[in-house]
């Protein structure tokens, strides 16, 4: 329609400009007419057609408005992001340029520097409270001012306490302390932001977990410069501040952490090679100690082997009852001795140091008269007299550890004869108690035995009843005493302490008595023995040590050939077999042995070695034996004979074809035994 408008206007001007003409035609009035017609008709036609027009021109206007706001906040979008983009690398590349350090004061100073290249600041500090926590100082700057004494804070100061308090970036007063402190001088600050990080600070290491104490911090500040445009903190730059505050943060505690960690790994690797130096040492020590105790053990044991197998020859000769208790309490007391030498020697190494009780069958009469006599015998040396007290309704055969008992009486009379000055008497007491009594119960801390009861309590006391004593009232009781003359140091002896362990092993009990002075008086001893009942006494008959002498078998015709390096201990072990009515004959060396053995071996029934002689020791000439003889139908016995306690020697022995084992000190009555076990095995199976 406007195109229509425009045309018949541009029609009708043109043919006004014909009619200009003297005389214009009919057909062109005409034609003017209708075409002035026509655009008037066009014109009402484009008028009305504009009042639909207007809502649509409106509606593209109101549009290109939108598009326009919407171009405007694309473009906004657009530069943040970008501006987070460049935030981002910014924070990366410090983050990286942080974490390439691991020591704290390179990361800080490396923190400072990128800190103040990518936001253009004109300072930049860090603070940290001092060890008392009471001062804030400052430790590490950027661009530090004038040269100027240490710069502290109090712990107080209101900045101080705020950045604590806030979690981000806290913008700083113009009249802050904190502020003009870390300035560095260089001009006038502008705005001046502070941030508070956290540290971490690792003491030592307890079960793979750091301990955290007092928790440590730092305030990093930032100080633009005032003579820029960008003079005012934003939120892009404030981000960039907390982002880099907590990386700082991860990468000091993880070096904190790490250089902990390597401290800790140096002492580690420090006291490993101490342990190993000391337990290297403490190889040495144990080695050099089983040498000694090996020394000493086979060094100890021969003259005992000597002193127990002579004793036993007198013991088993025709001698009065007098000299028969002699003899018996000799035999007893040098089987304690070899008891004591044998825990010297071998507790240690063998148990831990822990003592065996051994349970077996023996004479209760036996024991307390062989006692009684040692008991005699050193009260009589040392000047006093002797009286025992000992009823004739005791049980005789019990269950007990003998060697234990006897060893603990002998240490009672002995300390108490010791710490006793001037002359008087000791009595020697043994008493069954029945469990009743009121006193005994205070002590004995253990069940009531019935009347069908298989155990019998005894009680062992010896006193010393010196001349001018105070009478019993003032007699006190320590219970687990002794080794001291003062029996408030009685507790620090390590004999009565061993004693006290084995009473306590034997579930027994032991004390002892003082008078008012605090010196020993009394000593009592009370154990427990299982009797022999009938039943038992048919299966463990245990007869007296004399019928067992007299009964002992007779070995006549029985050739030994002996060999024992040891001059003193071949005399004494030739004797015993001769007293058993073997055929001896003895050689000092293995090669000796040998040598007797090579014309005519047969005739030798049984083999007796020494394992430990110089030249050639008891396995190799068994080995060599045992090879010699192969294939023969008649071989040799052979009882190996040792002063050692070691472990397993009797398996190596029986490895190497031995058939017995005997072990220094021999008495007559054990060798006895080994010959007939020996001897039996041999007649009843096949021999090695």
């Amino acid at each position: 329609m406007p195109e229509m408008f425009i045309v018949l206007c541009g029609l009708t001007h043109l043919l006004n400009g014909w009619t200009f003409s003297a005389q214009p035609s009919f057909q062109l009035i005409m034609s003017l007419t209708v075409v002035k017609i026509m655009t008037a008709l066009v014109s009402c036609a484009t008028a009305i057609t504009l009042l639909t027009l207007f809502p649509l021109i409106l509606k593209i206007k109101v549009r290109e408005i939108f598009l326009r706001q919407n171009v405007l906040e694309l473009d906004q979008e657009v530069d943040m992001m970008k501006r987070q983009k460049e935030a981002s690398l910014h924070v990366r590349m410090l983050t990286r340029e942080i974490r390439k350090s691991i020591d704290k004061h390179r990361i800080l100073y490396t923190t400072l520097v990128e800190l103040s290249k990518t936001l253009n600041l004109q300072n930049c500090a860090v603070w940290m409270p001092n060890e008392k926590g009471a001062e804030m100082n400052l430790t590490h700057e950027l661009n530090p001012g004038a040269a100027r004494e240490k710069c502290s804070l109090s712990i107080n100061d209101r900045d101080v306490v705020e950045i604590k308090k806030i979690k981000g970036v806290r913008i700083l007063r113009q009249d802050s302390v904190l502020a003009a402190a870390s300035s560095g001088g260089t001009g006038e600050p502008g705005a001046v932001a502070a941030i508070w990080m956290p540290l971490l600070q690792v003491s030592n290491f307890k079960g793979g977990t750091p301990e955290v104490f007092s928790p440590r911090y730092a305030i990093l500040v930032l100080v633009l410069p005032s003579t820029t445009d960008h003079s005012v903190w934003g939120n892009n730059e404030m981000e960039i501040v907390e982002v880099v505050a907590d990386q700082v943060a991860v990468a000091l505690s993880h070096a904190t952490v790490l250089e902990e960690s390597q401290s800790m790994r140096e002492k580690l690797k420090e006291r490993n090679h101490v342990l190993q130096r000391a337990k290297e040492d403490a190889v040495k020590a144990s080695h050099a100690r089983d040498s000694f105790q090996k020394v000493m053990n086979n060094g100890m044991r021969r003259p005992m082997h000597s002193i127990l197998g002579l004793l036993s020859i007198f013991q088993d000769d025709n001698i009065n009852p007098e000299q028969r208790i002699i003899v018996d309490t000799m035999v007893k007391a040098s089987t304690v001795l070899s008891t004591l030498m044998s825990d010297a020697m071998e507790i240690t190494a063998k148990h831990n140091g822990k003592f065996l009780v051994e349970t077996r069958l023996f004479h209760l009469h036996s024991l307390i008269t062989e006692a009684s006599s040692i008991v005699k015998c050193m009260s009589v040396y040392k000047g006093f007299g002797f009286w025992a007290d000992i009823p004739n309704s005791l049980p005789n055969q019990v269950m007990g550890d003998e060697k234990r008992t006897f060893q603990v009486l002998l240490h009672m009379v002995g300390h108490l004869l010791n710490v006793s000055d001037g002359k008087g008497s000791v009595i020697f007491r043994v008493v069954q108690e029945s469990g009743t009594e009121e006193g005994n119960n205070k002590v004995w801390n253990t069940r009531k035995p019935s009347p069908a009861d298989d155990w019998v309590t005894i009680k062992f006391e010896i006193e010393v009843s010196v001349e001018g004593s105070r009478p019993d009232s003032s007699v006190s009781t320590i219970h687990f005493g002794g080794g001291s003359h003062n029996c408030k140091d009685v507790k620090k002896g390590l004999s009565f302490n061993i004693c006290k362990k084995l009473v306590q092993m034997m579930q027994g009990n032991i004390w002892m008595s003082s008078d008012s002075q605090g010196r020993a008086q009394s000593m009592t001893l009370i154990l427990r023995f299982q009797k022999q009942s009938s039943y038992r006494r048919r299966v463990f008959e245990c007869k007296n040590p004399r019928e067992k002498q007299l009964s002992s078998p007779t070995f006549e015709g029985i050739q030994v050939l002996l060999a024992d390096d040891d001059n003193v201990n071949r005399m004494v072990t030739k004797k015993l077999l001769g007293k058993l009515g073997c055929k001896v004959f003895a050689v000092s060396t293995g090669f000796q042995c040998l040598s007797a053995l090579a014309p005519s071996g047969a005739s030798f029934h049984v083999i007796i070695l020494d394992l430990h002689m110089a030249e050639m020791d008891g396995f190799e000439v068994a080995t060599r034996v045992r090879n010699n003889f192969r294939g023969r139908g008649s071989r040799p016995l052979i009882i190996a004979l040792t002063a050692s306690s070691e472990e397993h020697v009797w398996e190596k022995c029986n490895q190497v074809g031995m058939n017995g084992f005997i072990q220094k000190p021999v008495l007559l009555q054990r060798l006895s035994d080994e010959l007939q076990r020996v001897l039996h095995s041999a007649r009843e199976g096949p021999r090695r």
